[in-house]
């Protein structure tokens, strides 16, 4: 199995906070990761660490074996081959869906408009969305919104997408749509590392479940593994809340 991603040893304080103690993990091409765990246990700092959106602490974080933490690397190159899809959208208000999906194409990836459009086109396709391409964001609903970034990311071609909690800010109605979205995504191959609170999709999609609590992993493993017979008493006193 190809290593995309390696994590050593991560640390992160802010002040007198250690929001990640000692993260070790790895990622591989085609792996569909699931990280759960209650609200402030370090999830989503991870991932900020991860994208370069949060600086770490201490620690290595290797893309194909390329400390990105060492100074040398061009966050918004990485951040092409490892994309990230918030959990409030960071649509640009003022642009319709497709200029909002051709926009780091053209700035950061210096593809002609028409090869933009053109990519642009297949992924809003892809998530259902190619008929709202002339609206604004204010004009779509929240899943509808997070189907647009989702598509915005892929047009970026990359290599590996981090999911902060895609659709924890969305009406219960609305999750459905775009955790069917990522499950085809999932099915199609993608990296994907989710940061989520939606245990079936932790369940049943994932191919690995990392359980995080107090800024370090407490436990990971096969999902079968982690929901059927976790090993720790956090672990299943945290999944315990979530049974049935």
């Amino acid at each position: 199995m190809e290593e995309v991603l390696r994590v050593e040893h991560l640390m992160k304080t802010f002040g007198s906070n250690e929001v990640l103690r000692d993260i070790d993990f790895s990622v591989y091409k085609g792996d569909v990761i699931s990280i759960i765990g209650s609200s402030g246990s370090g999830k989503s700092t991870l991932l900020r660490c991860i994208n370069m959106l949060e600086d770490a602490t201490g620690g290595r974080i290797l893309y194909h074996g390329e400390d990105i933490l060492d100074g040398s690397v061009n966050e918004d190159r990485y951040r092409t081959k490892v994309g990230m899809v918030f959990q409030t959208f960071n649509l640009f208000n003022n642009h319709t869906v497709l200029s909002n999906c051709m926009l780091g194409q053209l700035k950061v990836l210096h593809r002609s408009r028409e090869e933009a459009r053109q990519k642009s086109m297949e992924y809003l396709a892809k998530v259902g969305m190619e008929q709202y391409i002339n609206a604004k964001p204010r004009q779509l609903s929240g899943g509808q919104k997070q189907r647009v970034a989702i598509a915005r990311a892929l047009a970026m071609d990359p290599e590996v997408l981090l999911f902060d909690e895609p659709t924890s800010a969305l009406d219960p109605e609305m999750v459905g749509e775009v955790l069917d979205v990522m499950k085809i995504l999932a099915g199609s191959g993608m990296t994907m590392l989710v940061v989520t609170h939606e245990m079936a999709f932790a369940r049943d999609i994932s191919k690995r479940v990392v359980y995080m609590a107090d800024g370090r992993i407490e436990e990971e493993g096969p999902p079968e593994e982690i929901f059927g017979n976790p090993k720790s008493q956090r672990t299943r006193d945290f999944l315990s809340r979530f049974s049935g």
